[in-house]
């Protein structure tokens, strides 16, 4: 492992320990050039299907835009970083699960969305605003029906 600090490439593991999952290990190094200490990450790297586009185009599967995509419906949201690791992990097992080799963007939006609707429906409605692309107010009130909540009135013009 590279130190982050001094770039010197021999450290020795100081701790290790097992996340609350068991699928991801922490590390404590410490640098045998400079002495200073650094943590590590060991997760498990699954092979995920490619992922096919709306337009058609298919690419490998980015657990990482899927966290930033959470993150940004989950904006001041009080949500521990924590759980969106979690949905993350459980939605990349779920697709390792399904033992295809391509999977539908579609697919995948439509597993985020049950999550985050049981998780925080701001931030819910955030993400299906997009990923829906909601045309008008009428496709955005329909939205929040579902979810029982009812939009205010629309307000006449005076």
């Amino acid at each position: 492992m590279k130190c982050p600090f001094c770039s010197h490439l021999e450290d020795r593991v100081i701790d290790s320990r097992a996340s609350g999952t068991g699928d991801v290990i922490r590390r404590r190094r410490e640098c045998e050039g400079c002495g200073k200490r650094f943590t590590t990450y060991e997760r498990v790297e699954y092979v995920v299907a490619t992922v096919v586009k709306k337009d058609g185009r298919r690419e490998p599967f980015d657990r990482n835009k899927l966290v930033e995509s959470m993150r940004i419906a989950l904006s001041k949201r009080p949500i521990p970083a924590d759980r969106v690791d979690a949905i993350a992990d459980e939605i990349e097992r779920e697709l390792v699960d399904v033992d295809q080799r391509e999977v539908a963007s579609a697919s995948i939006g439509e597993r985020l969305m049950a999550r985050l609707r049981d998780l925080d429906e701001v931030a819910y409605v955030r993400f299906a605003s997009v990923y829906r692309s909601f045309r008008d107010i009428d496709e955005f009130a329909a939205e929040l029906s579902k979810l029982g909540i009812q939009p205010p009135e629309k307000r006449s013009a005076s």
